[in-house]
């Protein structure tokens, strides 16, 4: 049996902190997101697990929608797909951040697993045959866990933030954890909310089903 050392999210430090050590197997990580747990943390550094208090989500039906990404959402530039370049999301995600990243190796590795479970999801934002945006997460239930997301054009991670919550609506989840809060993502209506709420509505949501792709 696969032992599994975290503690109760809401005995987390000051910082959210749950556990530190352990691994990134299919079984762990999905147990970890079912109890409100992340794992987030450098390279070079132990695996670190959060819980933060409080908690960023995007309401389902609060996603700002600015005037000129509304333009660009019916302009047709951007063509959107779904669990077809994987691969080239996490990796877009990963590339290119002056502050440098927690995808590390290990990380890519662990959610390709999770993503040829079924788990993990990708949506792709498509320039002609550039991709140029996309985010990434993982799907349990009703739950969808938005991990990061990437632009290599002018709105393209908008677009792909806006058909995401789109379809989660259409598709019956209940719940759009983000995580963390930052400005980008509050100035798109992001909320944070107490972690003791969070936790409750992640029961509720993992009481749904709901397919992603």
């Amino acid at each position: 049996m696969l032992a599994l050392p975290f503690l109760h999210p809401e005995l987390a430090d000051e910082n959210g902190l749950v556990a530190i050590g352990g691994d990134l197997r299919p079984e762990r990580l999905l147990h970890a997101y079912r109890l409100g747990v992340f794992p987030w943390y450098a390279e070079g550094e132990p695996i670190c697990w959060w819980s933060p208090d409080p908690r960023a989500i995007i309401e389902l039906d609060g996603l700002h929608i600015p005037r000129r990404l509304d333009r660009t959402l019916r302009s047709g530039r951007f063509q959107v797909t779904v669990d077809e370049d994987f691969a080239g999301v996490i990796r877009g995600c990963a590339d290119g951040r002056e502050e440098g990243t927690w995808i590390t190796a290990e990380m890519i590795q662990a959610y390709e697993a999770l993503h040829r479970l079924g788990h993990a999801h990708s949506v792709e934002v498509w320039e002609g045959d550039l991709l140029a945006g996309g985010l990434y997460g993982v799907a349990i239930g009703g739950l969808f866990a938005g991990e990061s997301m990437f632009t290599r054009g002018r709105d393209a991670s908008k677009v792909a933030l806006a058909h995401v919550v789109r379809r989660l609506v259409e598709r019956g989840f209940q719940l759009f954890d983000i995580q963390l809060l930052s400005e980008h993502t509050a100035h798109l209506g992001a909320v944070e909310i107490p972690r003791k709420q969070y936790l409750a509505r992640l029961r509720q949501a993992l009481a749904h089903s709901a397919r992603f792709a």
